[in-house]
């Protein structure tokens, strides 16, 4: 059980990956192993927590790139610009907006890209943590009911959502 454990949670700090392929490789892969409960719990938990360390990370990493004079001379003054550019929209919509952008279950979406882009738009921690709980918890939502409704049959096995996950 705690091998197949620490194989989801190394599946979901997969960047573009994270719980939208941990939650149905555990449902569909290890259901002799653990309950679909189990699988999204332990997926949410390391999203949840996979966000917040990358958010953190964010600040010491710019600042070591910012001691690289061609970063920061020409790719630094391009983010800056797309934070002023953007920030009303941020100031508007919030954390929100940011959760929904980590919450759509597609590809370069997630907490990554998320905890990346509320950085560079000035979102402070505690509003980051707030959006990454919600955006995760959507994700995951999606993903586990739309795993859920193939397993009981739902979604028929030869549709192409079907195919999509199953391997037959």
């Amino acid at each position: 059980m705690v091998k197949s454990i620490l194989i989801l949670i190394a599946i979901t700090l997969i960047p573009t990956l994270e719980l939208r392929a941990s939650i149905p490789w555990g449902i569909f892969l290890m259901a002799d192993k653990l309950t679909w409960p189990v699988v999204a719990v332990v997926c949410i938990i390391a999203n949840i927590i996979l966000g917040w360390i990358v958010f953190a990370i964010m600040g010491p990493v710019f600042e070591i790139l910012r001691r690289w004079e061609w970063f920061d001379k020409n790719i630094w003054p391009i983010l800056e610009k797309t934070q002023h550019k953007i920030h009303p929209y941020v100031e508007k919509y919030g954390e929100f907006g940011v959760a929904v952008f980590i919450g759509i279950p597609l590809p370069m979406s997630g907490v990554y890209t998320g905890a990346f882009g509320a950085y560079l738009l000035g979102v402070d921690k505690r509003k980051f943590a707030i959006a990454n709980v919600i955006g995760v918890l959507i994700a995951a939502a999606a993903v586990t009911t739309l795993c859920l409704l193939i397993l009981y049959g739902a979604v028929a096995e030869d549709s192409f959502i079907g195919k999509l996950f199953l391997k037959r």
